[in-house]
């Protein structure tokens, strides 16, 4: 866990991310936009950081050692019931975006996100998923294939196993697709 250097009079965050480059690169740019910045690279270390004291907001990736993205923002928001959680995710699917706001929070990105991205999130501004066009193509079997298998994978509370039972595959084979991107269309 990191303290960036801040006052108190700044809007405290929380930014909670395995990939430690993101993490130093959107710590400074936020920074450099008003926040006081703690860093934290596991979910023990986020834990700890705040039980220690109350944040604003909170930048949360959804897989990083130790526990789960979704888990955290529960016990963030059982912390603090006011911050405000934004998911900046490199997996993103229709399933954990709807985890991730059942668990509360406020918004889900999906990386490649820059900082102007994360601060409209932060402050809730819905302009920039208005302008984003909704497109007419249909998703393609490969990523509806994706979508169904992170739906049941949350459906098991993140259980590979009782995931690979249900869909009827081998538990090998399911990691393997997990481990892989989403795919694009």
């Amino acid at each position: 866990m990191e303290q960036a250097k801040g006052d108190l009079t700044q809007p405290s965050l929380l930014l909670v991310d395995d990939d430690q480059v993101l993490c130093t690169v959107m710590a400074r740019a936020l920074q450099r936009r008003g926040y006081d910045v703690v860093v934290a690279y596991d979910y023990q270390s986020a834990l700890a950081a705040a039980a220690v004291r109350p944040f604003e907001f909170a930048v949360v990736d959804l897989k990083f050692p130790g526990g789960s993205g979704l888990c955290l923002i529960k016990e963030l928001m059982d912390l603090h019931r006011r911050a405000r959680v934004v998911v900046l995710t490199g997996y993103g699917s229709i399933a954990t975006a709807i985890a991730a706001i059942k668990s509360g929070a406020h918004y889900y990105l999906t990386k490649p996100a820059n900082a102007d991205d994360v601060m409209a999130a932060l402050r809730g501004d819905g302009e920039a998923a208005a302008a984003a066009p909704v497109g007419e193509k249909p998703l393609s079997v490969n990523r509806l294939e994706w979508e169904h298998i992170n739906r049941v994978l949350s459906g098991n509370n993140g259980n590979v196993s009782a995931t690979a039972r249900v869909l009827g595959m081998h538990r090998r084979t399911l990691q393997r697709k997990l481990g892989k991107h989403p795919v694009r269309d």
